[in-house]
């Protein structure tokens, strides 16, 4: 094999096929002409002796070689973006991009305070955050797209390195005037008397309180069902009745006496993790690894990013 045909081009209009599943649809992201990407893969797949992708009706999908091809390319995309970063740190430069990937509940509050508070020491570092399912969150970091994910979790997933891992209880939400208030805690047999929001099925949190509800032959009628947990989240602080959600989710809201979590006491609702994840494998760019550290310094119960002093990570 000629070690040349791994060139950057060659696997830069590879990854962005996998990506999109389409030579057309790539084509259109990398603004080169559909021929000119055919051309690069067909030679690929010459010179390494095998099939690349599965064509299909509806796409391309990566073979069990593209797939390994792959893994290498974005590890091969990665470093360079790193080596990029350090070449600039070597000249005082303070600049560098974060990608994130976080699942909602992290996106509404704490991950804006944790950038803003980051930022007041260090101004030249500049964030994107991609939300979207659990799973998605890690997905985007395994593929490259997203350097740290913030997401919960319930099982360990391939090709991830747990940064930092820690218990997420869920929570019963309600407004600081409803008559729960006060508790210390609760049961799930308890909440039966009022009005809950669920979110969808697809979600964590939903698929834990689902099977803490049937060992114990419990059933619910959620009143209010979304797949924005938001929407959930507000209808409880407005009155309308139990919502569910981890600490972290509304954090800032719990200080601000806007909403009441209560802890709800059943074996099993404690199964849920936070999980801050990086690619494995991988040596991350300093002004990634600063906001890594700095994100595991705040993400225990309880911990408000933009009220202390902010910590200098990179001493």
């Amino acid at each position: 094999m000629n070690p040349r045909v791994l060139q950057e081009t060659a696997l830069r209009y590879f990854l962005e096929v996998v990506r999109c599943g389409s030579i057309s649809e790539a084509s259109g992201k990398l603004n080169v002409a559909p021929s000119a990407i055919s051309r690069q893969i067909a030679r690929l797949e010459s010179e390494l002796g095998t099939l690349l992708f599965e064509r299909r009706a509806r796409g391309m999908v990566p073979s069990a070689a593209g797939e390994l091809l792959a893994v290498h390319a974005r590890h091969m995309q990665l470093e360079a973006d790193r080596i990029g970063s350090e070449i600039l740190a070597l000249h005082g430069l303070q600049r560098g991009k974060v990608r994130l990937a976080s699942s909602e509940g992290f996106a509404v509050d704490f991950l804006p305070a944790a950038i803003a508070a980051f930022r007041k020491r260090y101004s030249g570092i500049h964030f994107h955050l991609m939300v979207g399912a659990p799973s998605e969150a890690t997905r985007y970091v395994r593929e490259g797209e997203a350097d740290i994910g913030i997401t919960f979790s319930l099982k360990p997933e391939a090709d991830i390195n747990v940064a930092l891992r820690q218990p997420a209880p869920i929570m019963a939400l309600v407004s600081p005037h409803h008559e729960l208030a006060a508790k210390k805690h609760i049961s799930l047999a308890q909440l039966q008397r009022y009005p809950l929001a669920l979110p969808s099925p697809e979600t964590t949190l939903r698929q834990l309180f689902d099977i803490c509800c049937s060992r114990q032959n419990l059933a619910f009628e959620s009143i209010f069902s979304s797949d924005y947990t938001e929407a959930l989240i507000n209808f409880a602080i407005l009155g309308g009745g139990v919502a569910l959600a981890g600490e972290v989710s509304v954090r800032y809201r719990i200080h601000q006496q806007r909403v009441v979590a209560i802890p709800i006491r059943d074996q099993g609702m404690d199964s849920r993790f936070v999980e801050v994840q990086t690619l494995a494998k991988r040596t991350l760019p300093s002004a990634t690894q600063a906001f890594l550290e700095f994100l595991k310094t705040q993400i225990p119960p309880g911990n408000l990013p933009l009220l202390p002093e902010v910590a200098n990570p990179l001493t």
